[in-house]
């Protein structure tokens, strides 16, 4: 464990959540900005709470490389949107029928399903605007992190076709393997990319950003069998969301699957080879170290 994981991080997170809510205040539409409810629905998800965790890893891998303040934090931004709009659009009755998301109720259930939707493509479109902005950054920079982030989204092993087979696998036998790619796909995609976008935004090498997606993809996994752990093990209050619910709807989960401590054995040891990526860069990679020790140590 990184020596100062269970005491820094919570301020350091304080401390960025603070910074990148203030940016997205300014990126995203007022609420009483024409038409008004589907700003007030886009605002209520955004700003109904979140670590910002993928943003903040965004912004620590940018730093690792002495990339532009001001240019991460908005593509941290656009990042936390995309990731709203999936929540957003994962509560629906449709797909994982939740009332709850971050302590409060989810979009649909106070505007409705037809806006929630909407809401949802209206973060996702946004994200895009802000990230090909004029003058967001070196050109070729931000074409490399709009096609890295359109595949970790996509079909193709992203969060899209994650969700596909997580959908269709429910209350069938599912296999280690399958349950790897619906974890990998829908969750660890989309954080791995989080952590190539701010590296790709700041200029790495090849080579470096080989270890930041080793780094991020093993991270990835770890968070989501974390999550499967909590449904598990935490309460409604604790989490901010209704908790027993992939028991309820049959899903395949690493508890289910590899039970409880072997579970929390390979999260351990993903962490461990994240962080052993990272090694070439000594004390400058600590917080995305402590961070990956973070993921599976939190209760929320």
């Amino acid at each position: 464990m990184s020596p100062t994981s269970s005491a820094a991080i919570p301020q350091y997170l304080d401390k960025q959540r603070l910074q990148v809510d203030a940016e997205l205040e300014r990126i995203l539409p007022g609420a009483g900005e024409y038409p008004p409810s589907i700003h007030q629905a886009m605002r209520h998800s955004v700003f109904a709470g979140g670590k910002r965790l993928r943003p903040i890893l965004c912004l620590e891998s940018g730093r690792l490389f002495n990339g532009d303040e001001r240019s991460l934090r908005r593509l941290g931004c656009a990042l936390e949107l995309i990731h709203t709009y999936s929540l957003i659009h994962d509560d629906l009755p449709a797909l994982d029928n939740d009332d709850l998301r971050r302590g409060k109720p989810s979009c649909h259930r106070v505007f409705g399903e037809a806006t929630a939707i909407l809401a949802g493509d209206a973060l996702l479109t946004l994200a895009f605007e802000i990230i090909s902005e004029p003058g967001a950054g070196i050109e070729e920079r931000r074409l490399e992190v709009i096609h890295d982030l359109s595949h970790a989204i996509g079909t193709r092993a992203g969060m899209v076709g994650g969700q596909v087979v997580d959908l269709e696998t429910a209350g069938h036998t599912t296999s280690a393997e399958t349950l790897d790619y619906i974890h990998s796909a829908k969750t660890g995609s989309f954080i791995r990319a989080a952590v190539r976008s701010g590296a790709l935004d700041a200029g790495a090498n090849p080579e470096d950003l080989g270890r930041l997606s080793a780094y991020g993809g093993r991270i990835g996994l770890a968070f989501q069998i974390a999550d499967d752990l909590l449904d598990v093990t935490s309460t409604r209050e604790e989490l901010g969301k209704s908790v027993g619910k992939d028991d309820q709807q049959h899903k395949a989960t690493y508890p289910a699957i590899h039970g409880i401590e072997e579970s929390r054995r390979i999260a351990v040891q993903l962490v461990h080879e994240a962080c052993q990526a990272l090694e070439p860069y000594g004390d400058r990679a600590r917080r995305l170290q402590e961070l990956a020790h973070f993921l599976i140590e939190r209760t929320h």
